[in-house]
Formats: structure tokens, sequence, C-alpha cells
């Protein structure tokens, strides 16, 4: 990257096997009206021509990028290792499948430094499909701050939403655990510890076009959810404890139940942070067990890559 003055914003993309479509990602970059980001490439362990692709882009000099090669960890390894590297003021995920509206880096950086400050962890956006609608909901008119959970919770508003983070609110909280033999742990865990710090600013704005493709993982996560369930038994404790609402916990207990069977059960009553609750959950979360394990049903989308 050249020397100059720091950017204000990393946009990262974890990516592994994706060369086919990475394309995406660049070329909305490349048409951005504002030039204040760098795009740091995350490749997590892929085979295919993913870093003769990117090292290309590299040498054309069109916008300032990283590449970081790595064996492959899984969604949340690449993630760990994105925040490790990043050394933005802020910054955002953008899939290898998905792609940024050309003035999406412009509304970030000028909303941020209108109402951004350290009383907030970031920003939420918009996502979008690739004909522009919305997707779930728009955020709530009137409300300039809200917590992620709460505003799932709280406010009902459905839909997955782009999340532009402060780095250092991002590498304040602990990374992704990573278990052998595993290769996914919700992302949501980070978002939960960060919304014990500080809320974030509404932007009523589209700041990424998505599309759900089959190799995804958001199109696999019943798999991801049998193959990994540590991480999601991990997850778990984790929102049982911060979930705003008795019914987010309850749910939380729920699907704590499900993984922790997967595992074989041992010490589920003893690890878990709300023992009543777990309990009351058990007969709902045997049958969740018996679902998830019997099932080849993809479920929607949780985290694309």
């Amino acid at each position: 990257m050249a020397d100059g003055p720091k950017p204000t914003l990393t946009v990262f993309t974890p990516t592994y096997n994706r060369a086919y479509v990475l394309p995406r990602v660049y070329e909305s970059l490349r048409r951005q009206t504002c030039r204040d980001f760098v795009w740091l490439v995350i490749d997590d362990g892929s085979t295919d021509n993913t870093a003769e692709l990117v090292r290309g882009w590299m040498a054309e000099g069109e916008i300032p990028i990283r590449y970081h090669y790595q064996e492959n960890q899984g969604m949340h390894g690449a993630h760990n290792a994105a925040y490790g590297l990043i050394d933005t003021e802020l910054n955002v995920c953008i899939d290898s499948d998905d792609e940024m509206p050309e003035d999406a880096v412009e509304k970030i950086i000028r909303f941020w430094r209108e109402h951004g400050g350290d009383d907030y962890a970031g920003i939420i956006g918009l996502d979008a499909d690739r004909d522009g609608n919305i997707i779930g909901d728009r955020l709530p008119e009137g409300l300039k701050a809200c917590t992620l959970s709460g505003l799932h919770a709280i406010h009902k508003v459905r839909g997955d939403k782009k999340l532009v983070y402060r780095t250092d609110l991002v590498k304040a909280v602990p990374p992704y655990p990573v278990f052998p033999g595993e290769k996914y742990c919700p992302l949501s865990y980070k978002y939960l510890l960060i919304d014990k710090i500080r809320p974030l600013l509404l932007l009523n704005e589209v700041l990424c076009r998505v599309e759900y493709l089959p190799d995804g993982s958001s199109l696999n996560m019943i798999r991801q959810y049998r193959n990994n369930p540590r991480g999601f038994a991990f997850f778990r404790r984790t929102a049982m404890e911060v979930q705003p609402t008795w019914k987010q916990r309850f749910r939380e207990s729920i699907h704590y139940v499900s993984s922790c069977l997967m595992t074989g059960g041992r010490g589920m009553l003893r690890d878990s942070p709300r023992k009543g609750l777990t309990l009351l959950a058990l007969p709902f979360g045997v049958l969740l067990y018996l679902y998830v394990m019997g099932t080849r049903r993809s479920a929607p989308r949780a985290a694309g890559r």
C-alpha cells in the first residue's frame, strides 16, 4: 500500500475459493465516490486463483489493497485475522459475494464525521438485494442509536443489517474462540459484547447489496450447526447472559441445550450462566437437537462469505 495519510475505513473481505465472484467486490470498490478506505482481503486457505487475482489488482493500483493468506480456519478465524491487521478508525465486512453501492463509503465517512464519536460503537446501515430491495425492515425513524440486540429484540427490526464498527472497540473484546476440528463460531459473539459497551448509530441508507450463493455459509447454517457444536454452545452461553429480553434469553437457552447435546451433554448445567432457564429450556432443546440432527434442510442466512 502506498505511503500517505491513513484511511478512515477498512473494508475487509474474508474469502475461501471465491475467485469466481470476488471481482464483484473489487469493481464496486473501484467505483466508490470516496477513496478514504483500504480493502483488506483475508484469504482463508483458498486453493483456486484468489492470490493471483488479488495481486493483479494490487499491481493495477486502482485502490489500496492489503492481502493476507492463512491456513483455513473458517469464517470466524478469518475475522480474527482481519481484526488483528486493521489499523483504521472504522471497519466494515463486505463478503465475497456482495458489493457496495458507489456512494456507500462516502455515506459512512460523512455520517460518522457528523454524528460519531466516543459515545458510539459505530454505525448500523441497511442491506439490500441486487435489485435494490431492502433486506428485512428499515431502521426505526426518530431513533438515533441502539444496540444491535436491542434493535432486533426490542424494536422488532428484521433482516440482515450492515455493521460498521470502531476498530478500537472490536479489538477491546476477546477474539472468536477456535475449537479444534470446528470451523465456525457465530460472528454475533463479538457484536453482543460490543453491545455491552456502546450503542450503534442508525443510518437508514443502503451500504451493501447482497446475494445469497449456494456455497455461502448463509445457506448452509443447519450443517454449520451440526458440525460446530462447541462454537455454537460457546456463543449461546454469551447470548444467554446479554440478550435484553427474557424471550430472547429463553430462545438462546434452547439452542444452548441443543448444542450441548451434540457434544455429549457433559457440563451443560454446570457451565450455564442461567441454570434455571436452562432447565426450563431442556425439553425444547432436546426437540431442537433431534430436528437438527435429522434434517438436511438449509436455514436462512446468518453470515455470508
